[in-house]
C-alpha cells in the first residue's frame, strides 16, 4: 500500500496535493491513529466474508483498514470534492464502490441491493458527524435494512445517552428507542487528540447489536413512542405531571391513575426512572386514551 492515511503526515500530504479544505459544517474530523482504525475494525468483527457499509469515509483511513479485511466495502459520502482524494488513496483496493450523496435521502435498500448479494448480511462502520448522529442511527435502525451490527464513533455524551440505564443521568428517549432495536455497548473512548482537525470533544466507539426481535412486545408502536416522549418532556416533573400537561389533559388524571395503579407504576416517579419494559405495559394499558 502507498499512501497509509492513519499516518499525519500523509494525510496532510494527500489534503495538500488535492488542495481540498475541510469543511466545519459537515463534521469532517478525520482519524489518524492506526491503533484506533483497527480497534473499530476488530470490535464489528470484520472478516473476508463481510460485507460492510462504511458512512463518512472522508480521506479513507478507516476504508483501507476495512477493505484490506473485508469481502467488500460500500462507502457513502456526502461530499463529492472528496472524490479525488478517495481515488487516490483507495487505488489499491478494488473492493470498494463509493456513492456520493447524503446517506438520509439515498436509497440505501438499492445500494446494498444492487452491491450484496440477496442473503448478504451487512455491517456498518462510520465516524459519524455529530450534527447528523441521531438520524443516521435511526435511519439504520427503523428502515428495515439487512443490517446485523452497526459499529459508529460518535460524541462521547451520546454514546453514554445510547447505553444508558433507568435512572441514570443520561438516560432518556434515544436511550430507550436504541435499546429497543439493538443492542449497545461502548466499545472505547477515543481523546480529541487523535483527529485532524481536533474536534472540541472526546469521542467513544459503540456496537449496536441489530435485535432479531424487538426488546418488548407492544400493541401499538407509535404510540409507545409519544408515551416515551411525552414522559421526558420535563426531566424534573413526576410522570404523572408529564403525561398530564404532554399527553392527556387534566380531565383524565382519574383515569391515568387507575391505570398506573394497575400496572403497578408509582404516579410520582419520573420517566427517567422507569424501564423499557416497564414502558411497554404502561402503553398496552393505555391504549390511545386511559
Amino acid at each position: 500500500m502507498n499512501k497509509r492515511m492513519s499516518s499525519p503526515k500523509t494525510m496532510q500530504d494527500v489534503i495538500r496535493k488535492h488542495q481540498f479544505t475541510l469543511k466545519k459544517s459537515l463534521g469532517q474530523n478525520f482519524l489518524i491513529d492506526e491503533n484506533i482504525l483497527n480497534n473499530i475494525a476488530s470490535a464489528a468483527g470484520i472478516d473476508g466474508d463481510s460485507y460492510v457499509l462504511e458512512i463518512g469515509p472522508g480521506a479513507g483511513a478507516l476504508t483501507q483498514v476495512l477493505a484490506a479485511q473485508a469481502k467488500k466495502v460500500i462507502a457513502v459520502e456526502i461530499d463529492r470534492r472528496l472524490e479525488p482524494v478517495l481515488s487516490d488513496t483507495l487505488q489499491d483496493f478494488d473492493n470498494v464502490s463509493i456513492h456520493f450523496g447524503d446517506v438520509l435521502k439515498l436509497d440505501l435498500h438499492q445500494i446494498i441491493g444492487e452491491e450484496c448479494p440477496a442473503d448478504a448480511s451487512v455491517t456498518v462502520v462510520a465516524n459519524l458527524p455529530y450534527y447528523v448522529t441521531t438520524p443516521i442511527l435511526m435511519k439504520l435502525l427503523t428502515a428495515g435494512l439487512p443490517i446485523n451490527t452497526i459499529v459508529v464513533m460518535i460524541q462521547k455524551e451520546v454514546a453514554s445517552r445510547l447505553q444508558a440505564d433507568p435512572g441514570e443521568k443520561s438516560y432518556g428517549s434515544l436511550s430507550i428507542a436504541v435499546q429497543y432495536m439493538a443492542e449497545p455497548k461502548i466499545v472505547m473512548t477515543v481523546p480529541k487528540t487523535v483527529f485532524v482537525p481536533q474536534p472540541n470533544v472526546d469521542s467513544a466507539v459503540i456496537r449496536l447489536d441489530v435485535r432479531k426481535e424487538k426488546k418488548v412486545k407492544v400493541a401499538d408502536e407509535d404510540f409507545f413512542f409519544r408515551l416515551i416522549r411525552a414522559s421526558f418532556a420535563q426531566r424534573r416533573k413526576t410522570l404523572m405531571n408529564n403525561l398530564v400537561n404532554n399527553l392527556y389533559d387534566k380531565t383524565q388524571k382519574e383515569n391515568l391513575l387507575r391505570v398506573l395503579e394497575r400496572v403497578g407504576i408509582d404516579p410520582g416517579r419520573r420517566g427517567e426512572t422507569l424501564s423499557i419494559e416497564e414502558f411497554a405495559r404502561l402503553s398496552d394499558a393505555l391504549g390511545d386514551r386511559p
